[in-house]
């Protein structure tokens, strides 16, 4: 092989491999289970190729978590996630910002900044559960605010969540509530709603 063959096939390989990169979007991800957080918590970046399928995929490597896929005539379908398959009344679903999309997970393509969150979901007659999000209202006092937000994004105040700091448990009575000095990590959580995201 001449030495101009092997410099051509060789800068082939390196733009062949660039190339996903090049592609890939900076997510925030979080995938929250049936009884615990599986992956990011405080919903760190990843690199992502293209859509929600894929920001599974990433965060099952980042945080060694086994899943699987089947294929359905509407596309392929996540039926299970760690312990956890689905079954006919509960199972795997996603948002991206706040946002359950009526396509599959391969169809939502993703930009940077995005927020995916995949979660188990118990469906009753009036659909899944909402999805806490949890934000700082004066972190000089450390307060938050608990929302619910339901598959559209419209978010309401979550009335009785609780705050969980440590080992400390406040209750925002009205959605929202001051924890005081502590370290680590606040969650909150809600009966009948998936688990908040984490803050400091």
């Amino acid at each position: 092989m001449s030495r101009r063959l092997s410099s051509f096939l060789a800068i082939g390989v390196v733009a062949l491999m660039l190339v996903p990169a090049a592609l890939a979007v900076r997510v925030h991800v979080r995938v929250e289970g049936k009884t615990q957080t599986i992956f990011g918590s405080a919903e760190p970046t990843l690199s992502v190729q293209v859509n929600a399928l894929d920001a599974l995929d990433s965060a099952s490597v980042a945080g060694e978590f086994y899943y699987h896929v089947t294929l359905s005539g509407f596309g392929p379908y996540v039926d299970q996630i760690g312990h956890y398959a689905a079954d006919s009344s509960s199972g795997w679903v996603f948002k991206v910002n706040g946002v359950s999309p009526p396509v599959g997970a391969d169809q939502v393509t993703l930009k940077t900044g995005d927020r995916v969150l995949w979660y188990w979901a118990a469906f009753g007659p009036s659909g899944g559960p909402p999805t806490l999000v949890l934000q700082t209202t004066n972190k000089k006092r450390s307060c938050y605010r608990v929302l619910a937000q339901d598959d559209n994004g419209k978010t309401t105040a979550a009335r009785g969540a609780v705050l969980h700091v440590g080992s400390r448990s406040v209750r925002a009575r009205t959605g929202s509530a001051c924890v005081g000095p502590h370290r680590g990590t606040v969650r909150a959580t809600l009966a009948g709603a998936v688990r908040s995201n984490a803050l400091t």
